[in-house]
C-alpha cells in the first residue's frame, strides 16, 4: 500500500474517532435526559447511567472520567487539526512516516484522557458540595458568574497568550523539536497537549456554567477552541473573547443583585 494511500486512511479513520466520540456524547445525553427526543433509547440510558449519575448511585467517578474522557476525543481532536496537516507535509520530507502521525494523535490523547481525571474529580467534588447537578450545571448563579469572569480573565493573561503561541505554528515546532517514528511522534503529542492543556483548560471548565451535558455548549466551545489554534485568526480572537466572558460574568452578577435588591424593596 502507497505511503498516500496510508495517509488517507489514516485521516478517514481519525474524522471517524472524532464523529464516534460525538455520537457518544448525544446518545449520553438523550439518555441523561438533557435533551429528550428520538435516539436508541436503550443505549441511551446505559450511557447515561454510567456517566451522568442518572441510575441508582450516581456516575461515580470512573462514569465521570469516562464522560470527561469522551468530551476530550470530541472536543479537542479536532483543534489537532492543523498540526496533523503540517505534520503530514513535514514528514514525508524527513521520513517521518504514519506511525508518528498515529503517535502525536496518542499522545495527544492521553494527555486529555489525563485531564479528565481532574475534570472528574473536580465535578464529583462540586457535586457533592452542591455547587453543580448532576448534568454538571451550576446550581448557583454566582458561581456561574465567577466562572466566566475567571475563563475570561484567563484569555486575557500572559500565561494563556504563551501556551496558545506554541499553538499556533506547528511548522515552527516541528523545526526545532521534530522526533521521528512512533515514539518521537507521541512525545510531541504529549508535549503540544500539554501546550493545549493550558490554552484550553478555562473554556472546558465553562461547561460547569451550563452543563457539562449541554450539547449547544459544547459545540459552541468546540468551533471557538479550533479558530484559536488558526495561525491567522486565532491570536485575533483571545482577547475580544475575553472581555466578553468578563463582562457576562459582570452582568450576571449584576442582574442577581439587582433582582435580590427588588425582593428585599
Amino acid at each position: 500500500m502507497t505511503d498516500l494511500a496510508l495517509r488517507d486512511i489514516s485521516w478517514l479513520l481519525f474524522y471517524a474517532l472524532v464523529l464516534g466520540a460525538w455520537a457518544a456524547l448525544y446518545l449520553m445525553a438523550l439518555g441523561s435526559g438533557a435533551i429528550a427526543w428520538g435516539g436508541p433509547g436503550a443505549l441511551a440510558e446505559a450511557l447515561a447511567t454510567l456517566c451522568t449519575g442518572t441510575g441508582a448511585g450516581g456516575a461515580g467517578l470512573l462514569g465521570l472520567w469516562t464522560m470527561w474522557a469522551v468530551m476530550g476525543a470530541a472536543m479537542m481532536l479536532p483543534t489537532l487539526l492543523p498540526m496533523l496537516s503540517t505534520y503530514s507535509g513535514f514528514a514525508g520530507r524527513l521520513q517521518g512516516g504514519q506511525a508518528g502521525w498515529w503517535g502525536i494523535v496518542a499522545g495527544y490523547a492521553l494527555v486529555w484522557a489525563s485531564f479528565a481525571v481532574l475534570a472528574a474529580l473536580v465535578q464529583a467534588g462540586l457535586a457533592r458540595v452542591g455547587l453543580v447537578d448532576r448534568f454538571g450545571a451550576a446550581t448557583a448563579v454566582w458561581f456561574q458568574a465567577g466562572l466566566l469572569i475567571v475563563a475570561g480573565g484567563y484569555q486575557l493573561s500572559k500565561a494563556k497568550t504563551h501556551c496558545q503561541s506554541a499553538c499556533l505554528s506547528p511548522m515552527s515546532y516541528f523545526m526545532g523539536r521534530f522526533r521521528p517514528g512512533l515514539a518521537g511522534g507521541v512525545r510531541m503529542g504529549i508535549e503540544q497537549g500539554l501546550w493545549c492543556v493550558g490554552c484550553c483548560w478555562a473554556i472546558m471548565a465553562l461547561g460547569f456554567a451550563g452543563g457539562v451535558m449541554n450539547l449547544a455548549w459544547m459545540g459552541l466551545a468546540t468551533l471557538f477552541m479550533v479558530l484559536e489554534k488558526l495561525p491567522q485568526i486565532g491570536a485575533r480572537l483571545r482577547r475580544p473573547a475575553g472581555v466578553i466572558l468578563v463582562l457576562a460574568g459582570l452582568a450576571l452578577m449584576a442582574f442577581e443583585i439587582g433582582k435580590a435588591g427588588a425582593i428585599w424593596l
